[in-house]
């Protein structure tokens, strides 16, 4: 992985050239999309291997969280080139997960957010009046979470959709915890939730930032193993598993809720949102274990 400054970007630009970059090396890499943001964006997703077990990974649901897309696009890199070349993959045979899991890859399911928060606004955003009063009246948007809409995208989904709302209590748009007018009113959640469902995944892994923790129960619809497998995953990345409680409407939440299937949410790194560029490649080393430790969950049969 090059070194990135702190100031560094890695954005929807960013992520289509590294992906054209990879589907062109490797033909083995499947890619499409899951449908278009509020402001018609394409969200992109790749697969790689062939094998039975269905595991899903996203990132950058939260717009000042895109340095999770950076990192899963390294760790395809990297699990592709392992694949390609015969080699170890984090001490583990990428040809046989490769042939035990097919992985599908969201990496970037905010674009829009994530633009907002590395680019800025200029007159010419379809929603620039509006995003400005949702601001507070500011131009600078590095704190933002939410999508181009105001409307912070983990708390779509529906699991309990009303009591994260009159949690949350956020009265309308913002930078972030607005949860819509409804479930899945922003195409992005929406798209997601169609994508799950088609592809009937077996597990699931949503990459946000900070705290270094992983959350892998929902109001006791997890099954058995959701446990282990966080705690293998923790051990493998030097983080916590966590029991979490009162919190909802997230994109985890409501696919223990549906499926009954292991579904996490991993918290990478630690500091202060948006984490800068510089330090992805010390959460990639953290980021990179867990993700092949996930791999390596999946049942052999």
């Amino acid at each position: 992985m090059r070194s990135y400054p702190a100031d560094a970007n890695y954005g929807p630009e960013q992520l289509k050239a590294d992906l054209e970059a990879l589907t062109r090396q490797h033909s083995f890499v499947v890619a499409g999309s899951i449908g278009s943001s509020a402001l018609g964006r394409s969200i992109p997703f790749f697969r790689l291997g062939t094998g039975p077990f269905r595991w899903h990974f996203n990132g950058a649901c939260h717009a000042n969280e895109w340095i999770t897309s950076l990192l899963l696009m390294k760790f395809a890199k990297d699990y592709a080139d392992s694949y390609a070349s015969g080699a170890s993959f984090w001490g583990k045979s990428a040809n046989e997960l490769f042939a035990r899991c097919s992985l599908w890859i969201v990496p970037m399911l905010n674009p829009d957010g994530v633009e907002l928060v590395q680019e800025g606004i200029t007159e010419e955003h379809p929603f620039y009046s509006e995003l400005l009063q949702w601001n507070r009246g500011s131009g600078r948007f590095h704190r933002w979470k939410a999508n181009a809409r105001g409307v912070d995208l983990n708390d779509q989904f529906p699991a309990f959709w009303e009591e994260e709302r009159d949690r949350r209590a956020m009265p309308g748009p913002g930078p972030r915890d607005y949860s819509g007018k409804k479930p899945l009113s922003e195409p992005e959640a929406a798209a997601l939730v169609e994508f799950t469902e088609q592809h009937d995944f077996h597990a699931v892994l949503s990459l946000h930032t900070q705290g270094e923790e992983i959350y892998w129960n929902y109001r006791g619809g997890e099954p058995k193993e959701s446990r282990e497998w966080a705690d293998r995953m923790a051990k493998a990345a030097g983080y916590r598993s966590v029991y979490l409680e009162g919190s909802d409407a997230g994109y985890k939440d409501w696919f223990i809720d549906r499926f009954g299937r292991p579904g996490f949410t991993v918290e990478a790194g630690w500091g202060h949102n948006p984490l800068p560029a510089e330090n992805a490649e010390e959460l990639y080393d953290d980021i990179a274990r867990l993700l092949a430790e996930a791999l390596d969950c999946a049942p052999l049969d």
